[in-house]
């Protein structure tokens, strides 16, 4: 496995072509506004490497034959599914923000057992392909972004009926030793500090839409490939030197629009290429995985703004009110149930025809749906927990100013054993956390990211088996029709 440092230079090595402000960047390693989502992701390396972590952070990889980073393992049993979920809190608790390699473990396993059973139905050899590459993920430890939303253009349109035909990524030209795609994948988050892409289809496929019905993977360094970096609120405040103002001064995420543009994939990376009867399979099992990783990772930063939130109480001097300690038992309350739903799908999880574990679909949607919620209240009570001055409150230059620094000070105190600076420090987190850049990893992803709320409706309609509770009720009530 590879150490955090390890990892750094082989991203550095990497010939990414990135943009950003209208400029081209040179190293992603290097950008002070990209290193922090850089750093996340080297936290999964430097966890691994702790031996207190090891049970959640490592695992025994039967396709290989050795321990490797849990980031690239296809589950094995509920027990793995468990620990995923434990995994990504610990995660959430260290960056307080996203840490990137959910999406790539969660299309591993979406496309292991799907390229199984589309094999064993069309006679292809999709599965054996994957599973090569996933020994070369599991030898070298990668990083791998999970490529699923296409930015789909008119939502009320096909891929096919499209003005613009590549507004969903698809193949344009078939060859004998490969094939070439041309489109785009939205809001990627961490693939500027991948090795490699794998790439989905983001809805179930009809006939007339072979050619968007696609699956594979490529290095994010491969020719055709660029990405434009979206903006978060605050991301210049990483240009300004402070860290202060930065509320999480290591750590941060970022997402970009990725241009495939006439991009050559080969043969033996091609993991689904025309079958549209399995396209909406290996969205279902990846959706499912992904929504299950959300009762992880959202509840491990969720941690980190409870207790942001306590210590900004304690610094105002308001812990000892009983409206407060209410605040809080309910934040804790949210999270926690937020952490059930994921541990409770993972439980009820079941073996697929290829060997590899998925979760309880019907839970995972659930899990997702209340994600789209619960976030959002605790964020709420967090910010009236600690006050107006985290939105009005001076910048660091001016605390370190020699005249207006000492009026900051003063007025500014708050109980008197804790310094002003350190108030102001847990007041910009709580900013980051909310509003900020950290937003975009725990806010506005728990409501969008894996699909959106009506996306989970429609799949908890799907499971919720109601002819079986009709049923239920006909037994208690005694009606025989």
């Amino acid at each position: 496995m590879m150490t955090g440092k390890d990892y750094l230079e082989s991203i550095r090595k990497m010939n990414m072509k990135i943009f950003m402000f209208g400029d081209k960047i040179e190293s992603a390693v290097d950008n002070p506004v990209l290193r922090p989502s850089l750093n996340s992701v080297k936290a999964t390396y430097e966890l691994a490497g702790q031996a207190e972590y090891e049970d959640l952070m490592t695992v025994y990889s039967p396709l290989v034959g050795k321990k490797i980073n849990r980031f690239c393992h296809i589950h094995q049993s509920t027990e793995d599914l468990v620990k995923k979920v434990k995994m990504q809190r610990l995660c959430g608790q260290t960056t307080a923000s996203c840490f990137q390699r959910c999406v790539g473990l969660d299309a591993f396993n979406a496309l292991y057992s799907t390229t199984y059973e589309t094999d064993k139905k069309h006679g292809t050899n999709y599965h054996q392909r994957f599973v090569e590459f996933m020994k070369k993920v599991q030898n070298e430890d990668l990083v791998v972004d999970g490529a699923m939303t296409d930015p789909k253009g008119d939502r009320g349109l096909s891929p096919s009926q499209q003005a613009d035909p590549d507004l969903y990524l698809r193949v344009v030209e078939r060859r004998s030793d490969g094939i070439v795609v041309r489109g785009a994948k939205a809001h990627q988050t961490g693939i500027c500090n991948s090795h490699e892409v794998l790439v989905m289809p983001t809805i179930a496929m009809k006939p007339e839409d072979k050619d968007y019905a696609v699956s594979f993977s490529v290095p994010v360094d491969t020719e055709g490939i660029f990405m434009i970096i979206g903006r978060q609120s605050c991301d210049t405040r990483k240009l300004e030197g402070g860290k202060l103002d930065l509320g999480n001064c290591e750590y941060g995420g970022m997402e970009a629009l990725v241009i495939f543009d006439n991009v050559f994939v080969p043969n033996e990376r091609i993991f689904l290429d025309g079958e549209t009867d399995f396209s909406g399979m290996l969205v279902e099992r990846f959706a499912g995985y992904h929504r299950q990783s959300y009762g992880g990772c959202k509840v491990g930063v969720g941690d980190v703004l409870i207790g942001a939130a306590a210590l900004a109480a304690d610094y105002n001097g308001a812990a000892k009110a009983s409206h407060i300690k209410d605040k809080l038992i309910e934040m804790t309350h949210l999270n926690e149930t937020l952490y059930s739903c994921g541990i409770a799908c993972s439980n009820e999880g079941s073996q697929t025809e290829s060997g590899n574990y998925l979760i309880d679909l019907l839970l995972a949607n659930v899990c997702k749906q209340n994600i789209t919620r619960f976030p959002y209240e605790i964020t709420r009570l967090a910010e009236d927990i600690a006050g107006g001055l985290m939105v009005t409150a001076p910048s660091e230059k001016d605390l370190r100013h020699p005249k207006l620094g000492p009026y900051i000070e003063k007025y500014l105190k708050g109980v008197a054993n804790v310094s002003t600076e350190s108030r102001l420090k847990v007041l910009r987190l709580i900013e980051n956390m909310t509003l900020g850049t950290a937003a975009v990893g725990y806010r506005t992803e728990s409501m969008h990211g894996a699909g959106s709320p009506q996306a989970q409706r429609i799949m908890i309609a799907r499971q919720s088996n109601l002819q079986h509770k009709k049923g239920l009720a006909k037994a208690i009530a005694k009606i025989d029709e």
